[in-house]
């Protein structure tokens, strides 16, 4: 066997060995990437408060600004789930009344598998699964507690392991602080324009649900904000919950279908044409590698991975840039067209 082919038999198998870590470890490797991440989005602050203050302090006041911001994005979300749960409580009959006409619909063109899906899906079940969402985001501040120990411990050592990396791991160490300050630079980009076109999806789905006479328009706004940050999955569900809630509310298909179609003009004019333009080239990726990081991190840890699956992907793939054996890995799942390669110099001059 070639030396060539060893190497890339010996880099499956470490992904894979990486991987199994990653999943059966997730309760010890999780908190450690996302206070890696967040490190790297407020270290900027650390550095000009250490630059007029002690660094405990500074510290101190990076991690207040840390915690303000999540508890906020927290309140928000939990604020509009809470708000449609409630309504689907009270309005719990007509989500039934609509189901069992649906369900004997489909009966009475042969689809006998309604039957069986009305033991199963029901507005029992409907309202389950708000509970059980309302429990994940309960476990999660375990989850939110540990995270910010190890991010208030890292902020205290990040000069301290840049200083050694610099001065004792030679070439090796300053390849790698290259690797990880462009790391930090594209996190913190990423995030800029996560939040930027949260935002800008937030109010426009306030808007149109609020012009449709939606009841339940401010909350949808403030989830369609929260979920954005969740590539795919959470836009699928900004759009599915207002078309679901309309159909109740309205009792008309045909409000429901505009709704949905309302809801996928906003998240494709976002996520397709605004988003592009304002991450540019930085954060080009293939979408069939972000759809792919969402779910394969999704599996791996839950809600958690499905918010960071795309940074540690972005991480993955500067890494490689960083090498010549890797690069082309970089560049191959980088989403953006390359320019060909200039011919050689010989080839272009002719034969003499």
């Amino acid at each position: 066997m070639s030396v060539r082919a060893t190497s890339i038999l010996l880099g499956i198998c470490a992904a894979v060995l990486a991987g199994g870590a990653c999943y059966f470890a997730r309760g010890l490797i999780a908190p450690v990437a996302f206070a890696l991440f967040v490190i790297a989005l407020v270290w900027p602050l650390q550095a000009r408060l250490q630059a007029r203050m002690a660094k405990l302090p500074a510290m101190a006041v990076s991690l207040s600004v840390t915690i303000l911001v999540i508890g906020a994005l927290g309140y928000a979300t939990v604020w509009g789930l809470s708000q449609t749960g409630r309504w689907l409580i009270v309005n719990a009959a007509r989500f039934q009344a609509i189901y069992t006409e649906t369900t004997t619909w489909l009966e009475g063109h042969g689809l006998y598998s309604a039957g069986m899906l009305a033991d199963t899906f029901n507005v029992g079940w409907l309202i389950g699964m708000f509970q059980g969402l309302a429990g994940r985001l309960n476990a999660m501040l375990g989850f939110a507690v540990v995270t910010l120990v190890y991010v208030m411990l890292g902020l205290l050592e990040v000069d301290i392991m840049r200083a050694k990396l610099a001065g004792e791991a030679g070439e090796a160490g300053r390849r790698l602080l290259r690797a990880s300050a462009a790391v930090a630079a594209k996190f913190r980009t990423y995030m800029m324009v996560r939040t930027v076109m949260s935002v800008l999806t937030g109010l426009f789905v306030w808007a149109v649900t609020a012009a449709l006479g939606l009841d339940l328009a401010p909350a949808f706004g403030v989830i369609a904000f929260a979920l954005n940050y969740i590539p795919f999955i959470g836009p699928l569900v900004a759009t599915l919950l207002p078309t679901f809630f309309s159909l109740a509310q309205f009792g008309s298909w045909e409000t429901a279908v505009l709704v949905f179609v309302a809801m996928n003009v906003i998240q494709f004019f976002s996520g397709s044409y605004i988003e592009p333009r304002v991450a540019g080239r930085a954060l080009a990726m293939s979408p069939f590698l972000v759809l792919l990081s969402v779910f394969f991190w999704s599996f791996m840890w839950g809600m958690a991975g499905a918010f960071i699956g795309v940074p540690l992907v972005i991480a993955a793939l500067t890494f490689c840039e960083e090498g010549e054996e890797t690069r082309w890995i970089a560049r191959l799942l980088s989403g953006r067209e390359e320019p060909p390669a200039s011919p050689p110099a010989d080839a272009v001059a002719g034969p003499l």
